[in-house]
């Protein structure tokens, strides 16, 4: 009950935390410690770290109230960051408290470590990088560009309308998805914008799982048990899920037993369900909704950045255009539409594209703070000792901004920063640029996910000017995904040629 009696008094004090001073550290307050400058900054976790780590070395400690086990230390330092993630990566599982957060996934690749973790990345990563599953994958894209999202925006520009680009870049995304899954397109990108219910349950699923990460456990956990708050939300929200994959399941079972076979979508579902390792239906709920927060939060978030950075930065966009121009003059005579659609195979080699989106994701990656633990007592790169039990928070928002790593226009959005001399994509170190996470638990489906949005961002801007409406209030949603909390108004014009 004391947990609960100290979230009211942690509100009264956030005006008193609230961090104006780019170089100040959280405020060590009696008792509570840094737990209420945490709590007080929710809002912009992402940002308020990025000050923190700029005044303090790109590293600092934190500590919450006696007896809740809150022990922070909070890094975007990438020697730190290889030592984690790389070097000494079996010290440094999600752990246990991670999986209890997300409880809906417990099994699936998202929550587990250790050798149950490298064998089924092994599976997944066999998975994904099938010939077969990639060219499916690459025709879903283009055949949902071509015929619903482009056609959707022709219409916005007929009707002279603004939108969001967020939830339009949600639905597409959730319905390219779900069809990679379970061979059914769920048709939220259709003209009538059907209810997006299932879409806004993984949203909640996300938010209050950054809830419950810098929450004590006893609270939320209490919280949960008297099914309150936002546990009350996110019980609602499962229960959305779970009617959800079991109604597509029995769709995609449908149309497996009518096709007499079981390829009816990708390939994604039959090399699970088919081996007994991944048996229970819990364990599938659990790793449908981790491929589908994967494949869904993640480019959605970094789409609408994408835009919303283009809007503006009309001589990227122009650069973009120039790349584009020859492979768009072969295509255009044989266009019905009027409508220039690019292949995956015909922008793989475009690097100022690729530069303009990886410039995107190191400013606002879709995952901006990552969490670990410390499974034994250690001592970082940098020189600070961790112990067992602490927790990590791996500041990947901050990393893209720290002068030392990307110079003094580190806050400004240049692709230009990604060439090299000779006109190559320049390499950075995955642990300097971290969007796709780093050793062992890179992203398998890396490739995949640039090939969607590089086919989505050039078929966009080929055919339409983007204009950004005046007037909004661009921040963060408070979530594990870093989404924009009141979406992205954009107005759409049909390019004159």
């Amino acid at each position: 009950m004391a947990l609960v009696l100290l979230v009211p008094l942690l509100m009264y004090l956030r005006a008193g935390c609230r961090s104006k001073n780019p170089v100040a550290l959280p405020i060590n307050w009696p008792i509570l410690h840094m737990f209420p400058s945490f709590v007080a900054n929710l809002h912009n976790m992402p940002a308020y770290f990025t000050l923190v780590l700029t005044g303090s070395g790109h590293n600092f400690r934190a500590h919450g109230p006696p007896g809740t086990g809150m022990r922070f230390f909070v890094t975007c330092d990438p020697a730190n960051i290889q030592h984690i993630f790389t070097t000494n990566y079996p010290n440094f599982p999600k752990g246990a408290e991670f999986a209890a957060i997300f409880d809906i996934m417990g099994g699936s690749l998202f929550t587990i470590d250790g050798e149950p973790a490298h064998r089924m990345r092994a599976k997944v990563k066999g998975v994904l990088n099938g010939p077969r599953l990639v060219d499916n994958l690459a025709s879903y894209c283009v055949d949902k560009v071509k015929n619903s999202l482009l056609p959707l925006f022709a219409h916005m520009v007929s009707i002279d309308t603004p939108f969001d680009m967020q939830e339009m870049m949600s639905r597409f995304m959730f319905d390219l998805s779900a069809t990679s899954l379970f061979g059914v397109d769920p048709s939220l990108l259709s003209s009538d914008l059907p209810p997006m219910d299932v879409a806004v349950a993984l949203d909640t699923v996300m938010e209050m799982g950054f809830f419950r990460l810098v929450m004590p456990t006893s609270c939320w956990k209490l919280m949960r048990w008297l099914n309150i708050g936002p546990e009350r939300k996110l019980s609602t929200a499962h229960t959305v899920l779970r009617s959800f994959i079991m109604e597509m399941m029995e769709r995609w079972k449908n149309n497996t037993c009518h096709t007499g076979n079981d390829h009816s979508g990708v390939d994604i579902m039959p090399p699970f369900l088919n081996d007994p390792d991944y048996a229970g239906d819990e364990l599938v709920l659990a790793m449908i909704i981790g491929y589908l927060l994967a494949a869904r939060d993640t480019i959605t978030a970094t789409l609408t950045w994408v835009f919303y950075n283009l809007a503006q930065n009309p001589n990227v966009v122009s650069t973009i255009r120039n790349e584009l121009s020859p492979i768009a003059s072969c295509k255009a005579a044989s266009s019905a539409s009027g409508m220039v659609i690019f292949e995956p195979e015909e922008t793989k080699s475009l690097v100022y594209l690729r530069a303009s989106l990886y410039e995107t994701l190191r400013l606002y990656p879709p995952g901006p703070i990552e969490y670990k633990t410390v499974a034994d007592d250690d001592v970082m790169p940098s020189g600070h000792k961790v112990r067992s039990g602490d927790t990590i928070f791996i500041s990947v928002h901050s990393m893209g901004r720290m002068e030392g790593l990307w110079g003094n226009d580190c806050l400004n959005y240049n692709p230009e920063r990604w060439l090299s001399e000779d006109g190559n994509l320049r390499y950075v170190p995955s642990h300097q640029f971290l969007a796709f996470n780093s050793g062992p638990r890179i992203c398998p489906g890396k490739e995949i996910a640039v090939m969607q949005m590089k086919t989505v961002i050039a078929s966009t801007l080929w055919n339409f000017d983007v204009e950004l409406m005046k007037g909004q209030s661009i921040q963060p949603k408070p979530s594990c995904i870093l989404k924009m909390k009141n979406g992205l108004i954009l107005k759409l014009k049909k390019r004159q040629m």
